[in-house]
């Protein structure tokens, strides 16, 4: 996905949304060759609801007690959506559709719909490539930079960092005026190692499938399905070559289970044949249909609040 943030509306996180659209529109523009527009419908059961709870979480910045969204609530939004996409993009703006419309193009979503909503945003089904590009510009860019894989912190200290190449086993010193920590969820692995032990992240673990199923496939008539699972969490249906990726959890991640160790329960894969029959009840699907699954942690601040979404 190469989203513009569209979930971070809710709670007034503009100037993120704004950043996000941003960046997803300048790949489109000069990575076409990777990054493409992304037909997105989202399947809206009722019209009002969410309306007094979304304008809490709004005004207070926290979420509010689960409601559903209404096709009131996720009109207001893609509207303001729609205002930060066309600033600097060319994506279409949303569209609203009745129930009869809406089956007549999905026809495998769940009959008691009300209406859906359609709006664009990006997906790239090569991100390993697009990650290397990225870093060939910035070598490009300046001569004297390096980049340098499969290299690990030993230690820091007043004379420098001692790394070490995982390939050879070789240690080595380093020196900067300024060295960044940006090990994601391993920040504080980090510098637990370099000596300087911290407590900064927190992080969910979120779980993904891909599914061979052809008539999952199809119904998804070439569009990422997103939508409100019956607990609240936003949840996707999203086509990638002649696969379905179903995704994703929100959990707390075990204690026992190393960051670089997390993988997708049963437990979880339930969740997800529950979430495919909410939007579309007639299509069965079981693990025979597993191509693999994948799991990380989200780079999340440490928190004090109970609920992990």
């Amino acid at each position: 996905m190469i989203h513009g943030g569209i979930r971070y509306l809710e709670n007034g996180e503009f100037r993120l949304v704004s950043e996000s659209v941003d960046e997803r529109n300048d790949l489109l523009k000069t990575a076409p060759h990777y990054v493409k527009p992304l037909k997105t419908t989202i399947p809206i059961f009722t019209t009002f609801s969410g309306l007094l709870s979304g304008s809490v979480g709004f005004l207070s910045r926290r979420r509010a007690e689960r409601t559903e969204r209404g096709a009131a609530l996720i009109k207001v939004g893609l509207t303001v959506y729609d205002a930060f996409s066309r600033r600097r993009g060319s994506v279409p703006r949303h569209r609203f559709v009745g129930r009869t419309t809406a089956l007549r193009e999905m026809p495998m979503l769940h009959p008691g719909l009300r209406y859906a909503a359609t709006y664009f945003d990006a997906s790239v089904h090569n991100p390993e490539r697009l990650t290397l590009d990225v870093l060939s510009s910035g070598l490009e860019a300046n001569p004297s930079a390096r980049a340098s894989n499969y290299v690990s912190v030993r230690s820091m200290g007043p004379d420098g960092i001692l790394l070490r190449d995982e390939s050879t086993g070789t240690d080595f010193g380093f020196t900067a005026d300024v060295i960044l920590n940006v090990t994601g969820v391993w920040v504080d692995e980090t510098n637990a190692a370099s000596g300087s032990p911290t407590a900064y992240m927190g992080g969910t673990k979120g779980s993904h499938i891909v599914l061979d199923h052809p008539l999952l496939l199809k119904a998804c008539a070439g569009r990422e399905v997103f939508f409100e699972h019956s607990d609240g969490r936003i949840v996707l249906i999203y086509p990638i070559g002649e696969r379905v990726l179903v995704g994703t959890t929100d959990i707390e991640p075990s204690e026992d289970e190393p960051v670089g160790e997390a993988v997708c329960t049963e437990e979880e894969i339930d969740y997800f044949f529950d979430l495919i029959a909410h939007v579309f009840p007639a299509i069965t699907v079981d693990r025979s249909a597993i191509v693999y699954s994948f799991s990380g942690v989200r780079p999340c601040p440490a928190t004090r609040i109970s609920s992990p979404g």
